[in-house]
């Protein structure tokens, strides 16, 4: 399918921390995702920040959500990698409007952390954005992350259109054997991509900390 604007991958990190300002949480993304086939988005009313990769001249940058535990780490995880023009961390995949870290915190929202991520797809691929998504956390365990225990922890791609949605599950079949478990990462059409709190963004970057651990336990070879 023919990708006539930007699309969206999310991926839910975990762990935010929070009680700063909401002062972001009015750039958010209504995705129009619930018909089949999804339908290609128009992302450009969500503000990310720019990394230090700038985007081939006329190129036509794509975006990725993906969630896969605590934001922070893996925020700064796809900041680092070539190809990655810019991010946020945000929520996404719950029940609540505009929701605040403590509300997500709670429980009652549904919300996974997650990270939208914007890229030169002449620089990098979507296959290889899933491929760091694999690498960067264990899919295997259900709404958790090491000591992160919630389902704003869980494991999930949000993907934006046919074609994405197709890559997520071929790439998820690939990585099956990487693993001594079942994978359990959600493969669901986005929704709403609330921005978090500014406290939250580009936290690792601001802060020199923050790094959310890894668990690599069941990661065949460690």
């Amino acid at each position: 399918m023919k990708v006539l604007v930007s699309s969206i991958i999310v991926v839910g990190f975990g762990a935010l921390g929070y009680g700063m300002t909401n002062s972001m949480r009015q750039w958010s993304e209504d995705v129009q995702a619930s018909v089949a086939p999804p339908q290609p988005v128009n992302a450009a009313s969500v503000k990310l920040a720019p990394t230090q990769w700038k985007p081939v001249s006329g190129n036509v940058r794509e975006r990725a959500i993906l969630a896969a535990g605590c934001f922070w780490g893996v925020e700064y995880r796809y900041r680092q990698m070539k190809g990655v023009t810019a991010t946020a961390s945000g929520y996404i995949g719950g029940r609540t409007l505009n929701p605040t870290y403590k509300e997500v915190l709670s429980h009652t929202t549904g919300h996974a952390e997650a990270v939208m991520i914007e890229f030169d797809p002449k620089v990098v691929s979507y296959n290889q954005i899933l491929e760091v998504f694999w690498e960067s956390h264990n899919p295997t365990t259900k709404n958790r992350q090491g000591p992160d225990i919630g389902d704003q922890y869980r494991s999930a791609i949000f993907y934006l259109s046919e074609d994405q949605r197709k890559a997520a599950a071929e790439s998820m079949k690939k990585a099956q054997p990487r693993f001594t478990r079942p994978i359990v990462t959600e493969i669901t059409a986005a929704s709403t991509f609330w921005m978090a709190e500014d406290y939250h963004q580009q936290y690792s970057e601001k802060n020199g900390k923050g790094f959310c651990p890894i668990d690599r336990s069941n990661h065949v070879g460690g």
